[in-house]
């Protein structure tokens, strides 16, 4: 299976016979609240809201949400630390299903969460997943990693396909499509990022990359586009079809997505992947309804 909209995750995250329960770190924001307050009213997940219970319970009175007192556990605003630990605690104590980053900075939440003592790390690399909707292509397409690693070498970049195809996997697909971007079709070893391209599918085909289709060095508009690869002489499995678009770095893989969103209206969902459970962690300055599908998605990816 593949999902076209956010629309159709959804409608699969609605008809799951129970909620998860989301703890949020730092939830005295009104964007975050209004993104888990809409996940709620939709039966999606029941928060736990880690933060100071005046300015939550003032937030929540004016989107006219009551949610139980023993879900929402008083930390003063100004302790971001304390906040952030107490999530994750409840996160690896069993208490929750994932986590969601609110009014806080990524690399305060990130030390807890890898904290080697009540963390969420599993020995892995940790990476962004990004799902967009995008109005011209017939389905979700995931640009990775534009925000979380810098510069990936060969096994990261490995870790990275594997950790979004694992999510998907989860989600329900049954065989992605995942298509490592570069500027060419043939390998040049001038270009490391072809190399790296041509690497990564021959471990796709030496199954050490499993459940997914991997292809190597491949062009945008090939990918994108079969009658282009066609036109080009390029046999390709996924042209015209990808799930997945692998950037040979985060300014391509950020640069991907920021033009999706701004120039083409596109939808945004996007998530950690890589530790124990789906950290809900889009910039402070997104949308209600951007932190809301993020919800949604990573509901939809937890095991």
């Amino acid at each position: 299976m593949v999902f076209h909209n956010f629309d159709e995750l959804i409608a699969k995250v609605k008809g799951n016979p129970s909620r998860k329960i989301m703890a949020v770190a730092c939830a005295n924001d009104d964007h975050t609240l209004e993104a888990v307050v809409h996940a709620r009213r939709e039966g999606i997940v029941e928060p736990i809201l880690v933060g100071e219970k005046a300015i939550i319970t003032e937030i929540l009175a004016e989107l006219k949400e009551e949610i139980p007192e023993e879900n929402i556990i008083d930390v003063p605003a100004d302790d971001l630390q304390k906040a952030c630990e107490t999530a994750v605690k409840l996160v690896s104590s069993g208490k929750a299903d994932f986590l969601m980053k609110g009014k806080v900075d990524t690399k305060i939440i990130l030390k807890e969460v890898v904290n080697k003592e009540y963390g969420l790390g599993q020995g892995r690399l940790m990476s962004h997943f990004t799902m967009f909707e995008v109005p011209t292509y017939h389905k979700v397409i995931l640009p990775v990693d534009g925000g979380m690693v810098t510069y990936p070498d060969l096994q990261q970049k490995k870790e990275i396909i594997q950790n979004t195809v694992d999510t998907l996997v989860a989600m329900g697909y049954d065989c992605p499509k995942v298509g490592v971007l570069a500027c060419v079709e043939k390998v040049n070893p001038k270009m490391p990022e072809s190399v790296d391209a041509a690497e990564l599918q021959a471990m796709n085909e030496r199954g050490e990359i499993t459940n997914c289709i991997v292809e190597g060095p491949i062009q945008y508009d090939c990918v994108m586009r079969k009658d282009l690869a066609d036109f080009k002489g390029l046999e390709s499995r996924i042209a015209g079809d990808p799930d997945v678009l692998v950037a040979p770095n985060i300014h391509a893989g950020n640069i991907m997505g920021k033009m999706y969103a701004i120039s083409c209206g596109a939808k945004m969902a996007g998530f950690i992947v890589g530790a124990k459970c789906p950290i809900v962690m889009v910039s402070r300055g997104s949308s209600a309804e951007e932190k809301y599908l993020s919800i949604v998605v990573s509901a939809a990816a937890v095991k």
